[in-house]
């Protein structure tokens, strides 16, 4: 027995849909997105601050399937990675999340506008490293992403001036706030970002692979 046309097309758009950390409505939630490969310190004291300096409520670390723009062949699964950063974080206002590999999500773009639907009432924050600001410009959709949050950058072992001289930094110029407002950052509407200092460690986590592959 053949199934209907109408079932087959259900069947087509069904999605599983993602258990989110927990949250509610008015909640200042940091979302701080990368592979954790490995975790490390300097995720940890980077959302520390980040909660201070943002008065945020919460940080979730969301665990991607992927960098698109890094090779992954050699990622361990998400599920392993995960697990790591639930070790390292041990906190109980960081919680750590893999939901973008359960619904096919890749690009952070597609996960602000998902979590934006999802949770309309929450204030986010992107949190993210000098390091990544510095190429934003090469990310899917990076000025759509400017216009749907507010964003912070933390500062990573003194690599600033390179940052703030990148394409993204130089087109949303105007929107950028000063450090001593930090706090008011999750209640503006973007686009809006501000530069934190602050951190001081320059761990990486293409460092950690690359000392873990010599010490073989």
């Amino acid at each position: 027995m053949t199934s209907s046309p109408q079932r087959t097309l259900v069947k087509s758009i069904t999605k599983p849909r993602a258990t989110l950390p927990n949250h509610a409505p008015n909640l200042r939630i940091g979302l701080f997105g990368g592979s954790f490969n490995p975790p490390h310190a300097a995720h940890r004291e980077v959302s520390l601050l980040a909660m201070k300096r943002l008065g945020l409520d919460r940080v979730w670390w969301l665990v991607t399937p992927g960098n698109p723009l890094k090779d992954t062949k050699a990622l361990p699964p998400v599920e392993e990675r995960v697990q790591a950063a639930q070790a390292l974080a041990d906190h109980p206002r960081i919680d750590v999340t893999g939901f973008e590999s359960v619904i096919g999500l890749k690009y952070s773009c597609d996960t602000i506008a998902y979590l934006l639907r999802e949770c309309p009432d929450v204030r986010f924050v992107w949190l993210m490293g000098a390091d990544n600001l510095k190429g934003f410009h090469r990310w899917k959709n990076w000025r759509g992403i400017f216009g749907m949050i507010p964003i912070a950058i933390l500062d990573r072992g003194g690599i600033s001036l390179q940052a703030t001289s990148g394409p993204g930094a130089i087109h949303f110029a105007r929107a950028r706030i000063p450090e001593n407002q930090a706090m008011t950052l999750a209640d503006r509407d973007p686009p809006a970002w501000v530069y934190l200092h602050g951190v001081k460690s320059t761990l990486s986590s293409t460092a950690l692979r690359a000392g873990k592959k010599e010490r073989l």
